[in-house]
């Protein structure tokens, strides 16, 4: 086909990724797209992602190019590309209606919102109204809680989408704040508990919580369509949506058509993390020609490099040092002090061992019978505490042996997230709760 002379563009600034689609203005397809993380560098990626498109359409002038941007980060950087803003829930609304008229219910997931739009149709005239409702106080069950938690849980991210949901073994984990859930599958880590089960008990409290939040009370209506990044990319919360929503509708006695195959009841359709960007330029496309014309990227460039600043205007506070040496002084006066381990004797040594399994890290500390600090070890946690454990004593017996000494431990003390976990393990003389330690050692 014939690239036209005249393109639309649809951006969606997120708050973690930043799609872009360009589309035909008579055929309405989509001719070139693409979904990065911007990681906080939206305006970045943005121009990045520009120069791409001006790349892959190098007969098409800059004037020839309408812009259309939706998105929680696309208002400050509308005006630099000449584009028009666009509500994100009506870009949204406006795809789905075009693409798929027969879907009763929307959920998308975001970076950081969650969404869920509701269509009715009145009997009488056959006009349909959406209703939508949107996260508004926290990002829990949103993309930026599942970033997260893959973190803690040390899974690998391209391993997250081959996930199977399984309910079969579930575990707690609150769901109505991000920072409670982070909480909680630290604890599941530290408890020893499978990766793929703790995915899967967060995977279960999104899907339970947006159902039961933002919902309203109202019951979704089928066919329920599935967009968003984490809807797009993770099979194993498709799964779970397939799963819990007709179980919700069975609660309710809401009757749909069984006969239908659940996964075209409740799906994901080609280009769903696009959905946002394609309905901005469904809107685009009923405003004035003069609408939404693209500047160029000299504009967006000099906003990067200098306007931001320059916004803040002298309502800016001044810099934390004026000069480097100001910059030195500060730092040699306040960095950490020089440790060494301890030069050994090849003889006894008597001492208490302390463990701190903490969320992202474990720590290990010899002290001798005087108090002195013979061997810190620390490393970044695998998941499991006990293996950090033996990792850690290994390095500490490695240190001794090299040097022809002895270790005798008479004592043991743990703290932190995997503090209970340490205790059954060693049979630890004590368990001190993470703040209590941190004193006890300032005092000291």
């Amino acid at each position: 086909m014939t690239t036209p002379q005249k393109l639309i563009i649809g951006v969606d600034v997120g708050s973690t990724t930043v799609k872009l689609c360009v589309v035909h203005p008579e055929t309405l397809e989509i001719l070139w797209s693409k979904y990065e993380r911007h990681e906080t560098r939206q305006p970045e990626k943005t121009y990045e992602m520009l120069t791409l498109i001006k790349a892959a359409f190098p007969t098409v002038k800059d004037t020839d190019f309408r812009l259309f941007i939706t998105g929680s980060g696309g208002g400050p950087i509308a005006a630099h590309v000449g584009a028009k803003f666009v509500q994100e829930v009506n870009a949204v609304t406006m795809a789905v209606e075009k693409l798929h008229p027969d879907v009763g219910s929307v959920i998308e997931l975001g970076g950081q919102d969650a969404k869920i739009i509701m269509f009715k149709k009145n009997e009488e005239t056959g006009d349909q109204t959406a209703q939508t409702s949107m996260n508004d106080k926290c990002a829990s069950g949103t993309g930026a809680t599942i970033d997260k938690c893959v973190l803690k849980v040390g899974m690998p991210r391209e391993e997250v989408p081959g996930l199977k949901f399984d309910s079969s073994k579930l575990h707690h984990v609150a769901a109505k704040c991000g920072v409670f859930a982070e909480t909680d599958i630290v604890n599941l880590v530290k408890s020893g508990i499978p990766r793929n089960e703790i995915m899967n008990s967060l995977a279960d409290a999104i899907v339970s919580q947006n159902l039961a939040v933002l919902t309203r009370g109202n019951t979704l209506k089928a066919k329920v369509l599935l967009l968003g990044g984490p809807n797009t990319y993770l099979p194993f919360l498709q799964q779970c949506w397939r799963l819990r929503i007709p179980e919700s509708w069975a609660e309710r006695g809401y009757e749909y058509d069984k006969t239908v195959p659940i996964e075209e009841l409740i799906f994901v359709p080609k280009n769903a993390d696009l959905y946002a960007a394609y309905g901005a330029v469904l809107f685009g496309i009923h405003e004035p020609a003069n609408i939404g014309v693209f500047r160029g990227l000299e504009p967006l460039k000099e906003f990067i490099n200098h306007g931001r600043k320059a916004k803040l205007g002298e309502s800016a506070g001044p810099g934390l040092v004026e000069e480097v040496a100001q910059q030195q002084t500060f730092v040699e006066k306040y960095q950490t002090p020089p440790y060494d381990d301890a030069i050994l004797e090849p003889k006894v040594y008597r001492g208490v061992i302390g463990l701190d399994g903490g969320s992202t890290s474990s720590k290990c500390v010899l002290i001798d019978e005087n108090e002195n600090i013979l061997k810190k070890v620390y490393i970044l946690s695998k998941g499991n505490p006990i293996a950090d454990m033996r990792e850690m004593f290994a390095e500490m017996k490695k240190w001794a042996t090299d040097q022809g000494a002895t270790l005798e431990i008479t004592g043991f003390g743990v703290t932190g997230y995997a503090g209970d976990v340490l205790e059954k393990a060693l049979g630890a003389d004590a368990n001190i709760v993470e703040t209590v330690a941190h004193m006890m050692s300032a005092k000291r």
